[in-house]
């Protein structure tokens, strides 16, 4: 019984294991608050430029 239980184990793990690389996850990559900040300054000055050069 020890013996089929421990195959049966070892097989389930590696099952497992195979159809989590397959099913990737959908959520968004995580960006930091620090990025996030500089991010939105990069955008807040490009849009500055852009009026002033369509002024």
């Amino acid at each position: 019984m020890n013996r089929k239980k421990k195959i049966y184990e070892k097989l389930k793990k590696k099952d497992k294991r195979a159809n989590a690389k397959l099913h990737k996850s959908n959520k968004p990559r995580y960006v930091s608050k620090a990025d996030r900040a500089e991010q939105v300054d990069n955008t807040t000055t490009q849009d500055n430029l852009s009026t002033e050069l369509a002024e």
